[in-house]
């Protein structure tokens, strides 16, 4: 089903942007594991809308609640369930769109596949769905660093054409958190978010890379062949809204290399342990984790709805001039933080568990 994601460790996630609530079931969780609600309710409130002057002003304070699984506070080993109710929908602002396919967006495929959409906000194709993996991608992380010290960061790498050269091992997450933008460096962050401004007062929008760093995953996690690790992360990311490219290591950029500058030698450390000493591989390779950083990149379209006049056609296949209304993201990429970094720990902890049964 394509609302389900994960082999050991799986999620389904449910609901539309302005439907009632927003969710997730997580089955496979092992028992007996401490959950911190207050995380799971800190991821959420990373992600969610009206938290800065540059993202949409949907004031929603998606507020958790567990349903099922738990039992004073920690997990049975059976099914949980997580919900978030929408507070703050304001489906009037789609009204005059209902009939119109917004340029970029899914009202199209949507109408073409099911032979019915839910226009109110986009529905299931709105990124509002993600609260069910970032809900989900907080316990996995929990129970990452939990068992293996496994540590999660994402922070933003582009804004357009504004990039920071910082390095990953100097990322930490008080220096992401530290502005709006969610960008480590403070002087590219100012100059991004002046550009998201720009755009949002131009009625347009702006893309970027969101990179994840993955520290301390211990070698051999992750599949050969087909469910190579970086294919399995390459789906998790491509399925978050507005994604549309996704790399890892040196990615594209390996192209211009040589095999002499590019290959990662191997060395012995201090402890005895086998590393690397350049990381080019991003710590995969031949699709299983070599104990390095695990370092991925997701490229994020503008964001579809801007507001300004477009051409477009109605359902009548009509050709129409239209203008959006609404409250929308100049720039997701931002919010998309901590979307990346759950969905990254939704594949690792799920390749943890498939490692465990194998070597049982």
């Amino acid at each position: 089903m394509s609302s389900q994601f994960g082999e050991c460790f799986k999620i389904s996630t449910f609901g539309e942007s302005h439907g009632d609530a927003v969710g997730v079931v997580v089955d496979g969780c092992p028992g007996n594991f401490e959950i911190s609600l207050e995380h799971i309710q800190a991821e959420l409130a990373r992600r969610k809308p009206g938290q800065s002057a540059i993202s949409t002003q949907r004031k929603e304070p998606d507020e958790v609640e567990i349903l099922s699984g738990l039992f004073e506070g920690r997990t049975l080993g059976t099914p949980i369930a997580l919900l978030v109710w929408n507070r703050d929908a304001r489906s009037k602002d789609y009204g005059h769109m209902k009939d119109v396919y917004r340029p970029s967006h899914a009202d199209f495929t949507y109408q073409e596949k099911y032979g019915i959409r839910n226009w109110k906000g986009g529905g299931r194709a709105s990124a509002r769905e993600t609260i069910g993996r970032v809900a989900a991608g907080a316990i996995a992380k929990q129970w990452l660093k939990a068992e293996y010290g496994v540590e999660i960061l994402g922070f933003v790498r582009r804004v357009h054409q504004l990039e920071t050269q910082v390095s990953g091992h100097e990322v930490t997450l008080e220096r992401v958190e530290s502005n709006p933008v969610r960008c480590p460096d403070a002087a590219a962050a100012a100059e991004m978010e002046d550009a998201i401004r720009a755009a949002r007062k131009a009625g347009d929008s702006l893309g970027g890379v969101v990179e994840v760093i993955v520290r301390h995953a211990p070698a051999g996690w992750g599949e050969p062949v087909f469910d190579k690790l970086e294919a399995e992360l390459g789906k998790a990311m491509l399925s978050i809204p507005a994604c549309k490219g996704f790399e890892v290591g040196s990615g594209f950029a390996g192209v211009l290399m040589k095999g002499s500058e590019h290959n990662d030698a191997f060395y012995k450390d201090d402890t005895g342990t086998v590393r690397t000493r350049t990381n080019f591989s991003g710590g995969i390779q031949g699709g299983i984790t070599n104990g390095e950083d695990i370092v991925v990149r997701a490229a994020f379209k503008p964001t579809a709805t801007i507001i300004q006049d477009q051409d477009s056609v109605n359902e009548e296949h009509q050709e129409v001039t239209f203008k959006a209304k609404g409250r929308h993201d100049p720039c997701v990429v931002p919010r998309a933080v901590p979307i990346c970094e759950a969905m990254a720990a939704l594949v690792l902890m799920d390749q943890a568990l498939r490692q465990r049964a194998r070597r049982a």
